[in-house]
């Protein structure tokens, strides 16, 4: 017997969640008839064309230039991985930098004096200036020169005792929460199925709040996530290099923080927030249990206040369980996927009462055919057909539960950087109670709360 219990404790950890095909949102039986649908529901119905537009697009973007979204079966890949498992032998202007600029009329400044001046210091001003007044606030003067530029107009105001400041007119623009990157509006159905513009107007991330990968690793060199990347961990070689050779971890990573507006690839669901890569499966797409345990203590140990997980099996293991319980006594929030397999076996860690676990659900706001149900489930995310980054640089479609996990994750990053004094179990309570109902009334085995709810969310949690 305890031969039987150890076969299955280091049953490796595998990943059974992965995509289909390139985007094609209209493929598949709606089942629309089991959901109350809100508006969020139903406006994602007409956002994208037929699938043949779709194809068209794809190689329409290979031919100006841009790196084609292909096709990625990893579902099958998946049941590969688990044939081959169970048949080894071995297992039991101003540029701030190149992408943002700020622009300020020129000829213009703007000045406060310190106190009040005469008409007759204000036009002996005017006079050296060769401008006039265009506006006027108290003791603020916007002024306009006919000759001089808006640094030789600095020069000149500066210097005086009575002034407080002298600036350039900086023109404002609108915060678009709307992105500018190639692929958002062409193939991310899964953002605004969720509210996440909405969201965006609420808080878009902040950098002090560190979202943990624990996965395959994340491509380290990927233009869409270089700079949201931190110093990551590699439990199979002990080492800090948490480079992906897979492709499913950079995938998950991208969904959380790809970065938005840079006209490339696709948009992240958070801005800022920091990724720390940590790679405890390896080239075939899993791994085992004391690497991923080692994974999520040392995420936690660097202070990562969110972990996801999109991974998992079938099997309770102890050093997992002591892992997570680490975890979250430290104030971490944990997400899990919660399997592809379709079927009510629970699925670890996903199913553990410290980890949010979550189910799939398509652009029709129903349950993926492939997504795992059960009492554990607590929240649902988009997971079919989800565009994002993967290795090699590359970007790819991908479906399964380990795609709409880190929709979950964004979030609690997002509401963490809003409100960062709330515990863990605060963060889960918000995610779960500010779900659009879908399915039966109420929490159900195959959606829990329901689909999760970016602004409502981040309403609740700026208001706690």
């Amino acid at each position: 017997m305890k031969e039987r219990r150890f076969a299955w404790l280091i049953l490796p950890l595998f990943i059974a969640l992965f995509l289909i095909s390139v985007m094609t949102p209209f493929g598949g039986q709606n089942n629309s008839e089991n959901i109350h649908q809100g508006p969020t529901v139903q406006k994602i119905q007409s956002l994208y064309q037929k699938d043949d537009e779709i194809l068209k697009h794809s190689s329409d973007d290979t031919k100006q230039g841009h790196s084609k979204i292909f096709t990625v079966n990893s579902l099958q890949i998946g049941e590969e991985i688990v044939q081959r498992l169970d048949n080894s032998p071995k297992v039991t202007h101003v540029h701030h930098n190149p992408n943002e600029t700020s622009h300020f009329y020129e000829n213009q400044i703007i000045v406060k004096f310190r106190e009040d001046i005469s008409e007759d210091q204000l036009n002996t001003y005017l006079t050296a200036i060769n401008g006039q007044v265009l506006k006027k606030f108290d003791s603020i003067f916007t002024f306009e020169s006919e000759s001089e530029t808006t640094v030789d107009l600095i020069q000149f105001f500066a210097p005086i005792d009575n002034v407080a400041y002298a600036e350039p007119n900086y023109i404002m623009m609108q915060n678009e929460t709307t992105p500018n990157d190639i692929y958002y509006q062409r193939y991310q159905w899964n953002l605004p199925l969720i509210e996440a513009e909405a969201g965006w107007e609420i808080t878009q991330g902040n950098e002090a709040v560190k979202i943990a990968v624990v996965d395959t690793g994340v491509d380290l060199e990927h233009p869409d996530l270089v700079e949201r990347l931190t110093d990551g961990y590699n439990a199979l070689t002990d080492s800090n290099d948490a480079d992906d050779d897979n492709g499913h971890g950079t995938h998950v990573a991208g969904i959380i923080a790809s970065k938005v507006n840079n006209h490339e690839g696709i948009a992240g669901l958070t801005w800022y927030n920091p990724i720390i890569p940590i790679k405890v499966m390896g080239e075939e797409g899993y791994g085992s249990t004391f690497d991923i345990a080692k994974g999520i203590i040392w995420a936690t140990n660097q202070g990562a206040e969110v972990i996801n997980l999109s991974l998992g099996n079938y099997q309770h293991s102890d050093m997992l369980k002591d892992a997570i319980d680490y975890a979250f006594k430290k104030d971490v929030v944990l997400i899990a996927a919660s399997g592809n397999d379709n079927t009510s076996q629970p699925s670890f860690p996903a199913a553990y009462p410290q980890v949010l676990s979550v189910a799939a659900v398509d652009y029709y706001g129903d349950r993926a055919n492939f997504s795992n149900y059960g009492d554990y489930i607590d929240v649902s995310a988009p997971g079919v057909q989800i565009a994002s980054t993967y290795f090699n640089k590359q970007y790819a479609a991908l479906s399964g539960t380990s795609m709409a996990a880190p929709h979950v994750s964004a979030l609690a990053g997002l509401i963490r950087s809003i409100n960062p004094e709330l515990r863990n179990t605060e963060v889960m309570e918000i995610i779960k109670k500010t779900t659009v109902d879908l399915g039966d009334r109420g929490k159900d085995i195959y959606f829990g709360e329901g689909l999760i709810d970016v602004v409502n969310a981040l309403e609740v949690a700026s208001d706690r």
